[in-house]
């Protein structure tokens, strides 16, 4: 027992360390795309257009009803059977935004929907375009009431990096194998990985509810406070 923490830790955890850094540019950069993805999907939902819908509505319950982790394999071994070669770590931020995309569509669309439409009519009656009033009014207070549950999904997908390790990203996950194929010992390996994913998605967490507070009116701080 002494000796996980006297050897095993010391030896060990500076190279699971190592794949920290990619867990997080991952999350951030399939955030970052699923969050645009899910603002452009959710527009599309608030037009007239039937296909538009349609397009967004297919889209959403194919992966809603699909396995991340079977997308994520078909990004990396079936796109290039059609011309479409990725490295693992963008075929990994290609699926995870595709499928984040759709479920963050759906909570953008709940947060738009949720504005009183008067704001939307009252900016088309000042002469603004559609961007415009999106883009001032519309959006501005969509992302205050998403935010939290977007929050959620920033946690979700830092989790969900674990499952790019099956494509060869050297995240996390990834640099646990090694150590476990180097030392047999695996249950102090997935102790070790689970530790640091809980510090990891436990100061994000703190984070996201900061910024929730920061984002907050004033008058509804104060009384939180």
């Amino acid at each position: 027992m002494w000796d996980f923490f006297t050897e095993f830790v010391p030896k060990y955890l500076p190279r699971l360390l190592k794949g920290v850094p990619v867990t997080l540019e991952l999350t951030f950069c399939s955030m970052l795309v699923s969050i645009a993805i899910g603002v452009v999907c959710a527009i599309a939902t608030q037009t007239k257009s039937r296909f538009a819908k349609w397009f967004v509505c297919v889209y959403v319950e194919i992966c809603r009803d699909v396995p991340l982790i079977v997308i994520l394999l078909f990004v990396y071994f079936s796109l290039p059977r059609y011309g479409v070669s990725l490295p693992a770590f963008w075929a990994a931020v290609l699926g995870l935004s595709v499928v984040i995309g759709a479920y963050l569509s759906e909570v953008f669309r709940a947060a738009i929907e949720a504005i009183d439409p008067g704001q939307h009519q009252a900016g088309m009656a000042l002469g603004m375009s559609r961007f415009a009033v999106y883009w001032k009014i519309i959006l501005p207070q969509a992302m205050s009431i998403a935010i939290p549950t977007v929050g959620g999904y920033f946690i979700s997908v830092l989790k969900d990096c674990a499952l790019v390790s099956f494509i060869g990203v050297e995240e996390l996950l990834r640099q646990g194998k090694y150590v476990i194929a180097e030392t047999f010992r695996s249950e102090e390996t997935y102790f070790l990985i689970g530790m640091i994913y809980f510090i990891l998605s436990f100061t994000a967490a703190r984070t996201v509810r900061h910024v929730e507070n920061w984002l907050r009116p004033a008058y509804l701080r104060k009384k939180s406070g």
